[in-house]
């Protein structure tokens, strides 16, 4: 006998989404009958005709594991990371594509917080800038170092609010922050990060030599401060880095996506395949949740009513504004607005991606850039740079996520503590631990995972033995760190590319480059016809060897397609015919694929996907 979750209890996140998930396997009808929040199965269907994948083959032939992770987000995998280095028996399923939840929709930042600090949590602070510091370490392909400027309008504002706040737990009324409120915060963040070394303590400047360096800054300020973070320009890719060296570290690591956690079974989970529709008992002497906002939802389909989470919803949108571009400088503006939301302006990818909104939402519905989320970000640039228009024919992208913050009463939602806590429980038997993570962002997850798989040792009897702490990540192995360095890279391994195309793809993955470069030269290999930023058999390396089971996993998180503009119907048919070939498509699939993507990407990122894709910025003709 199984428990599992009813289907009118699952949130938006968790139904079946748009490409139909068992619309290509016909499966026998489920006879349920109903037990309170549950629904019992008397019998379950027999799948289709369609063959599992071999990674979810891999967990139903062996449904055991020591533990399960359940959650592809960047700290459930991080975790995943951790147990398998140390030679644990981990299993980790994602009810999507992986990284597909709150993880997908980051500021791409990598920073300590100095906001925090006002609200008293020098902890988060300093785990935050240590692994900011350690990730430019073990992670330099794809985090860089961020220059970042604030602009500053008066010399005293804030400086009554902020320490009420900090003495009332949070509890004073947000206010826009003046230079000496700012000059105390960022003295405080420099002794954080004394021991770094990794990069320059702060700066204050006044008006006139602000203007100078950026001269298209509202002439009003008073005041500009300039410190740095770091960013993360490929924040999926960098997850896909930490996933595949799980799995090539951990000698019993296994993991699926399209693989959801529906129910409970024979005193496991069950667990069920998203694309075949099979279901099967999988078996676990742990069980961790790091399913983010929907951490509660998890712990209804295993039996136990939580109410841990209470996340806000962050938006952002990137323009195509050669002049905002140019006016950045190359810089983030980052600044706090007099609401307690953090505001950033900041040139990535050729694009300016503005953000961030902090509003209260609710997990069960999609998380959508509205209209009036717009307007919001256009006046933040006005105020910042009020001399270049944005417009919303200039959006080539828009994207919004669910924080996984912890529930909270009455504090602003700029003020919820980005901090983690670890919650235990049990599997209905009270036998299985289940641990659940609450809150985490990206700038801490290897630290949390450290701290999350060390509950798991103390659980199972095990003693950590590898440490990831000076550990390089995917091709952040061996990556060049200066220009003389990357020339010999390139040169030792082009193996009939072109320096350029060889230094593309050194940007693109890292050291891993040399896998896909070598990838390149055993098969037929030529431009795409509709993005020459591409190749035929560089999207054929992406399809089989980083777990795309959708068109949409390959232009929202193995490339920038989607973030940049750059897709058209014609590229999308393009796309789906070369990972088509790969993952065995017929006509009728990849056309289905095509139609789905779209829709996606319209409904949820603002993207009207027309005959002629906007030209990519700084193409390379791959050759």
């Amino acid at each position: 006998m199984c428990c599992r979750v009813k289907d009118g209890c699952i949130p938006s996140r968790y139904q079946p989404s748009i490409w139909g998930g068992h619309t290509r396997t016909r499966h026998s009808t489920q006879h349920l009958r109903h037990e309170g929040e549950y629904e019992v199965a008397q019998s379950v269907g027999t799948p289709g005709s369609s063959s599992l994948r071999e990674s979810v083959s891999a967990l139903r032939d062996t449904p055991r594991a020591t533990v399960l992770v359940i959650g592809g987000g960047i700290n459930g995998i991080g975790t995943f990371r951790e147990l398998a280095l140390n030679g644990v028996d981990v299993a980790l399923v994602e009810r999507g594509d992986y990284v597909s939840g709150a993880s997908s929709a980051s500021s791409h930042m990598i920073h300590g917080g100095i906001r925090y600090l006002e609200n008293g949590e020098f902890r988060l602070v300093n785990e935050g800038v240590h692994e900011r510091n350690g990730l430019l370490k073990i992670a330099p392909h794809y985090v860089k170092p961020l220059q970042t400027t604030i602009p500053i309008y008066s010399t005293f504002s804030g400086i009554l609010a902020a320490p009420l706040r900090f003495l009332t737990h949070k509890s004073g009324k947000p206010q826009e922050r003046g230079a000496l409120l700012i000059k105390v915060g960022l003295t405080l963040y420099d002794f954080f990060s004394r021991d770094g070394g990794v990069v320059p303590r702060h700066q204050f400047h006044g008006r006139k030599r602000s203007l100078n360096e950026l001269p298209k800054l509202d002439p009003k300020i008073k005041y500009t401060a300039t410190y740095f973070d770091a960013s993360v320009h490929e924040p999926e890719r960098l997850a896909l880095d930490v996933l595949r060296d799980a799995l090539v570290g951990g000698k019993k690591a296994r993991a699926a996506n399209y693989v959801e956690a529906v129910g409970t079974s024979e005193g496991g989970v069950l667990l069920r395949d998203r694309e075949s529709g099979e279901e099967f008992a999988f078996q676990a002497d742990v069980v961790v949740n790091v399913s983010g906002p929907w951490t509660d939802f998890t712990n209804t389909a295993l039996g136990t009513t939580t109410k841990f989470m209470g996340g806000t919803k962050g938006s952002h949108i990137v323009l195509d504004n050669p002049e905002l571009v140019e006016a950045c400088e190359g810089r983030e503006m980052f600044f706090e607005h007099s609401d307690g939301r953090i505001v950033l302006i900041y040139p990535l990818k050729g694009r300016v991606m503005v953000g961030t909104t902090d509003i209260e939402a609710d997990p069960n519905e999609p998380a959508v850039c509205t209209e009036e989320e717009i307007d919001y970000f256009f006046d933040l640039v006005n105020h910042v740079f009020p001399s270049i228009p944005v417009t919303r024919e200039q959006i080539v992208f828009k994207f919004s996520g669910i924080r996984p913050l912890p529930r909270h009463d009455d504090e602003t939602p700029g003020f919820v503590s980005r901090d983690y806590r670890i919650e235990p429980s049990t599997l209905p038997g009270g036998k299985t631990p289940v641990l659940s993570l609450v809150g985490g962002k990206w700038t801490t997850f290897r630290a949390l995972s450290e701290h999350l798989s060390n509950e798991v040792f103390k659980r199972i009897g095990v003693t950590r033995r590898v440490s990831t702490v000076k550990t390089a990540i995917g091709g952040g192995k061996g990556f060049p760190r200066t220009d003389a360095s990357r020339a010999q890279w390139i040169s030792q391994h082009r193996s009939g590319l072109s320096s350029a195309r060889t230094g593309q793809l050194l940007e693109r993955y890292g050291t891993r480059a040399q896998e896909v470069i070598e990838a390149l030269a055993d098969g037929h290999d030529e431009a795409l016809d509709f993005d020459k930023d591409f190749t035929t058999g560089e999207i054929r390396y992406l399809a089989q060897r980083e777990s795309v089971v959708h068109l949409i996993d390959l232009v929202m998180r193995r490339t920038n397609h989607a973030f940049t503009g750059g897709l058209s119907r014609e590229l999308l048919e393009e796309l789906a015919q070369h990972t088509g070939e790969v993952l065995g498509w017929d006509e009728a699939e990849r056309a289905q694929e095509v139609d789905a993507t779209i829709e996606h990407l319209k409904k949820y990122n603002g993207v009207d996907v027309g005959g002629t894709s906007v030209q990519a910025p700084t193409a390379v003709a791959a050759s």
